[in-house]
């Protein structure tokens, strides 16, 4: 069977940046609460003018950079941030990037899972279709609200692959495991900007339907946990995720891991969630993003082992082998570069950010400039959004 996954791989997030020690000193508590309990350290913080479509494009360059566009036939545009209930936010990134005419485009939205949803529809068309190649994009912007219980987790982020026949990164194997359940843990109604969550019985949930789609994934591929040299899991916290490989390794008749093997299994994936926050869709990549670019030793061959969970909730465990070369195709040093470079934000100026109210009776808006990568939102005028090259 053709060996299929992905070729290129490229993250983006937001160039403003709240410490959460900041945070906790306005919210009144200690300055390590949200560092200790979440295991987190900074969230990024979109300014006005960027949103899925102006990180999803930026992500979007990192991953095209040495592709031949003509072969992008299909795009796939994950989120649950989506900006219109009708038209798929990847039609605005197809005309930003100058894509092809010939190419499908489709939104998909089911909470945090859907990026792993769409890597499963792309890979038959794919096999079917050896000489092209699929943009999947996945792009998010985590909100819960000021003064919320969930306002420590936001963030936001976004990811972009190029999938093909004969991948230089990952090659992804064909067992996986997955499990559904109607739940309310996580949602977000059409006349809500922000989410609704049950925090405790989402954690619950996700380590439960962990143990269900990993029970599933090892009797198909009789694979075990040795098996997988490392681990990319969903991370709506990083601490959720040491919790639960701690919780994988125990259903796999492991010992309790040492903060060695942690380190090493999970630990180079955790580093740019935690500086960026939840990313919904994007986050799991997020973690391969991360997991890719700071792992000194060599990966070749390595199995790595993934967990997309989104709330709702669909659940899936899979897996992917590392191939020869892939340190050649990486955006280390943009990556490394574009986190080292963000702005620290006050209280004061996240909290204008996060109040920006953008125009639903069709009226002009002209977005204040600030900086980004090479996509902007400029305007929003008779209900449209109006996006510009920087």
């Amino acid at each position: 069977m053709l060996k299929v996954g992905i070729d290129t791989i490229s993250c983006y997030s937001s160039h403003y940046v709240l410490s959460l020690e900041e945070l906790a000193k306005a919210r009144g508590v200690k300055a390590d609460k949200y560092s200790e309990s979440l295991g987190q350290h900074h969230m990024a913080v979109p300014p006005p003018d960027e949103d899925v479509v102006t990180m999803a494009a930026n992500a979007a360059i990192g991953a095209l950079r040495d592709i031949d566009k003509s072969s992008i036939e299909l795009l796939l545009f994950a989120t649950e941030s989506g900006i219109d209930q009708s038209k798929a936010a990847g039609l605005y990134v197809h005309d930003l990037l100058n894509l092809p005419e010939r190419c499908r485009v489709v939104e998909l939205k089911q909470a945090c899972y859907s990026a792993t949803m769409a890597l499963q529809l792309a890979l038959p068309f794919l096999r079917q279709h050896p000489d092209k190649k699929a943009l999947l994009i996945a792009s998010d912007i985590a909100r819960y609200g000021l003064g919320t219980t969930g306002e420590s987790s936001q963030g936001a982020g976004a990811v972009a692959m190029v999938l093909s026949v004969n991948p230089r990164i990952i090659a992804f194997d064909t067992e996986y495991g997955v499990a559904t359940s109607n739940v309310m843990d996580f949602w977000r109604p059409n006349y809500s900007d922000t989410a609704f969550v049950e925090g405790k019985y989402s954690s619950k949930l996700y380590l439960q339907m962990l143990e269900k789609a990993w029970l599933q994934y090892t009797a198909i591929s009789e694979r075990q946990f040795s098996d997988h040299a490392y681990y990319c899991y969903h991370m709506p916290v990083p601490r959720l995720v040491e919790t639960a490989h701690q919780y994988l390794a125990k259903i796999s008749g492991q010992p309790k891991l040492s903060e060695t093997h942690l380190q090493q299994a999970i630990g180079n994936a955790l580093v740019y969630g935690r500086n960026i926050g939840n990313s919904y869709s994007a986050s799991l990549y997020v973690g391969l993003t991360s997991l890719l670019d700071l792992t000194t030793e060599d990966m070749q061959d390595q199995r790595i082992g993934f967990y997309s969970y989104g709330s709702g909730c669909v659940a899936e465990y899979f897996s992917g082998v590392v191939q020869a070369g892939y340190k050649n195709v990486l955006n280390t040093k943009q990556h490394k570069d574009m986190l080292a470079n963000r702005k620290l934000l006050s209280f004061a100026d996240y909290e204008t950010f996060f109040s920006f109210n953008y125009p639903k009776d069709g009226s002009i808006c002209d977005i204040p400039l600030h900086q980004s990568g090479m996509f902007r939102l400029a305007a929003i005028r008779d209900h449209q959004r109006m996006y510009e090259k920087t």
